[in-house]
């Protein structure tokens, strides 16, 4: 029974001990900054410019079933004066020279699917401010398609390079594997068939991807950056005293922006036929957050 009271008396002692760790740990929990993505096949279709967009004659294009997503550079702009580069910059990806020239090093690259998380910062790093716009270079992505071969149709997964230079030493689709060991610019793609042996690979003409930026006029986005501009419906304000966490979901259009030259006017993706891939770039960015 003596035994028994003492254990008490040394675990009664200790509850202070334990409680006041808590509080410290509490005190240490700062709040973050959270990113996400949504692909909506639903969302306004853009072009370049910002503006509503359809296929234009002689094309045709899908709206494919996204698996996963990369970026390499995410940033947060005050109005639409601001160039690019001038904003709080809260994310930028690993580079490597090993294949010549600066490239996204696709080895480091973060690729997430949707609703998982890209990014989680501290709060304490994003400078305090009022953000009317958010700019996100996007890199990589890997989604569903269907394709038709000798009057079949087929599903596979196409990934698609769309960052303004890649360093690629191999990926794969399934069991098809590409060794590429270079650079590959803006519009590189691979594809494979779903359950099936078939595969090939491709590349999209210089400018061709579409990159919307609905203040290219004010603050100019080089050809061939991928980086995507979206305005938030009111504006993010950072102040510094935030005690909860921010959460951003970068929702992009994936309205028909998988777009290729028809030689067959059937609406299918034909590549047996020689119809061409021309157009991979998502179709618009909008932000929003939680606080």
């Amino acid at each position: 029974m003596k035994k028994i009271y003492v254990i008490l008396l040394i675990v009664a002692a200790a509850l202070p001990f334990v409680s006041c760790s808590k509080d410290v740990d509490d005190e240490l929990e700062e709040p973050m900054l959270i990113i996400k993505f949504k692909f909506d096949p639903n969302q306004v279709r853009l072009n370049n410019l910002g503006q509503s967009s359809t296929v234009p004659a002689g094309n045709a294009a899908q709206s494919p079933i996204f698996n996963t997503l990369g970026a390499h550079y995410i940033e947060l702009a005050p109005n639409a004066n601001t160039q690019l580069g001038s904003g709080t910059i809260i994310y930028h990806g690993a580079e490597t020279n090993v294949g010549g020239a600066t490239a996204i090093d696709f080895s480091q690259e973060k690729i997430v699917a949707q609703d998982e998380t890209f990014l989680k910062i501290p709060l304490s790093q994003v400078a305090v401010g009022s953000y009317e716009w958010m700019r996100v270079s996007l890199a990589y992505q890997n989604y569903q398609i269907n394709v038709r071969s000798a009057g079949v149709d087929y599903s596979g997964t196409l990934a698609s390079f769309v960052g303004f230079n890649t360093y690629i030493s191999s990926f794969n689709i399934g069991n098809n594997v590409f060794p590429v060991n270079e650079n590959r610019l803006q519009g590189y793609w691979a594809f494979g068939l779903n359950d099936n042996p078939y595969s090939t690979s491709g590349q999209a003409a210089a400018g061709a991807t579409t990159v919307p930026n609905p203040i290219q006029a004010t603050s100019f986005v080089p050809t061939g950056s991928c980086v995507v501009t979206g305005k938030f419906v009111s504006n993010l304000e950072i102040d510094g005293t935030e005690t909860n966490d921010v959460v951003i979901t970068l929702s992009l259009s994936i309205n028909n922006s998988f777009e290729w030259e028809e030689v067959n006017a059937d609406g299918k993706y034909e590549p047996a036929a020689g119809e061409k891939v021309v157009d991979m770039g998502l179709r618009g960015l909008i932000p929003t957050y939680v606080k």
